[in-house]
């Protein structure tokens, strides 16, 4: 592998939308981490991203360490700019911006990693529920891609949460979301979470954006606010009390709807009220959709509620569902790319390498969709695996390897280093297979 920092030029033209967020020298630097982070089959430590990109001959590990801990650049402001390259390269003019909100644990050891605790961790398998690592809150564009059946998340926002502090996980995302409606301000934002997300940082969002989120089992909800009365005093604030999602179940006209959620179209049986969510939402008027599968006789499967009041039901119970789409992207970000691997302790780095990872996933999936896919992407993978029958769509792991064999065919393509052709490509592989075959033989 040749010592150098060449970066393909497919990947360079996706990395120069970020350009303006580093100065000249740190723009190399990352640049070079981004393509080792990528090529890196290992673990996705810092140095594992020099090995990655071949300079551990070339550059000193402290340059890369450097890049995380002393570097001038901002994470938030990094994300911004790749939230703004997926709405003009990926978006439709005018398209509404479907974003995830939600946090995850990175398990990290070790007395002085900062931010490291004992907190909850939703991939915990024991009966505790608990891990010990950094809590990172995220922000995610969910986008529709042509080549893609399902929806995918793009992580463009992470910031670090540390239990005990005064800012809770919800200041957080409403801060988060707060920027990134202002950056696209043009734009309407429907954002969803789980039921964690609720509180009174949600209800000064701007009027751009709705919010959606599960209803936990105890919220007691209210009728609207009654009319003035004419007399002294202040007026009510709101109406009677309706109960918790049980009580209104009890009473509720169910009625079939079908809708769409998991790439599949069911029948369900859907009701909606009006009312006020007083503890979270104050006098905000809110819609509470209450869902009942076909196998269930009484109560209510899913509780949602919502700002949005011109949505129809079966739109939000379609819109929620892609929440789960920020599942899939931090098991694939792990296991595919290492993020949250590095092994950095002080709060700079602690607080950058995550979301660089995260970046890293996005940026992969947006030279895959502006560059890297071939139609016949899907057909050559089920060749190389025929056991792979039921196979359409390209996967992470298949977007992962292309950008990767694009990357070292760029280092060992000397009349054209830059901008290897598929047929480069080839011929790269070609003569990796007939090495292998002959140091078998």
């Amino acid at each position: 592998m040749l010592p150098d920092s060449t970066v393909p030029a497919s990947l360079l033209a996706v990395l120069a939308f970020l350009q303006g967020c580093f100065t000249a020298p740190t723009f190399t630097t990352f640049s070079a981490l981004v393509a080792g982070m990528i090529a890196q089959t290992g673990r996705g430590t810092v140095t594992g991203m020099l090995t990655g990109a071949g300079l551990t001959r070339a550059w000193s590990h402290d340059r890369a360490h450097a890049f995380f801990s002393r570097a001038s650049w901002n994470p938030d402001l990094l994300g911004i700019s790749l939230s703004h390259l997926i709405v003009r390269q990926l978006l439709s003019e005018g398209e509404v911006l479907m974003v995830v909100v939600d946090d995850t644990l990175f398990k990290r050891r070790g007395k002085k990693v900062f931010g490291a605790a004992w907190q909850h961790d939703g991939a915990a398998t024991g009966p505790r529920g608990i891990g010990r690592g950094t809590c990172f809150v995220v922000l995610g564009l969910v986008v529709d891609l042509p080549f893609l059946a399902r929806p995918v998340c793009l992580p463009v926002m992470a910031r670090l949460w540390c239990p005990g502090q005064e800012v809770s996980k919800v200041d957080i995302a409403a801060s988060m979301i707060r920027l990134l409606a202002a950056c696209h301000h043009s734009r309407r934002v429907h954002v969803v979470a789980d039921a964690a997300y609720h509180g009174k940082a949600l209800r000064d969002l701007p009027a751009t954006c709705t919010f959606t989120t599960r209803l936990p089992a105890p919220s007691v909800l209210f009728a609207l606010a009654p009319p003035r009365t004419g007399k002294r005093g202040r007026p009510a604030l709101k109406g009677e009390r309706l109960g918790t999602a049980a009580q209104l179940a009890a009473t509720a006209d169910f009625a079939p709807v079908q809708v769409t959620r998991y790439q599949r179209t069911d029948t369900v049986y859907l009701a909606e009220v009006t009312c006020l969510w007083y503890g979270s939402f104050h006098t905000r008027t809110v819609r509470v959709i209450l869902l009942r599968d076909d196998t269930t006789d009484t109560g209510y499967d899913l509780a949602l509620v919502t700002t949005d009041l011109t949505a129809s039901a079966a739109e939000l119970i379609t819109r929620y569902a892609m929440r789960w789409s920020i599942e899939v992207t931090f098991a694939e970000a792990r296991g595919l790319l290492g993020a949250g691997q590095a092994h950095n302790r002080t709060r700079a780095a602690v607080e950058r390498t995550v979301p660089f990872g995260l970046y890293c996933y996005t940026i992969t999936v947006a030279w895959y969709a502006l560059h890297g896919h071939q139609p016949c992407d899907v057909a050559e993978h089920r060749e190389r695996a025929p056991w792979y029958t039921t196979k359409t769509d390209p996967s992470l792991s298949d977007m992962v390897a292309k950008l990767r064999r694009v990357i070292i065919a760029a280092r060992f393509m000397p009349s054209c280093p830059g901008q290897p052709t598929e047929q480069e490509i080839r011929t790269v592989q070609q003569a990796w297979a007939a090495a292998s075959t002959n140091a078998a033989a």
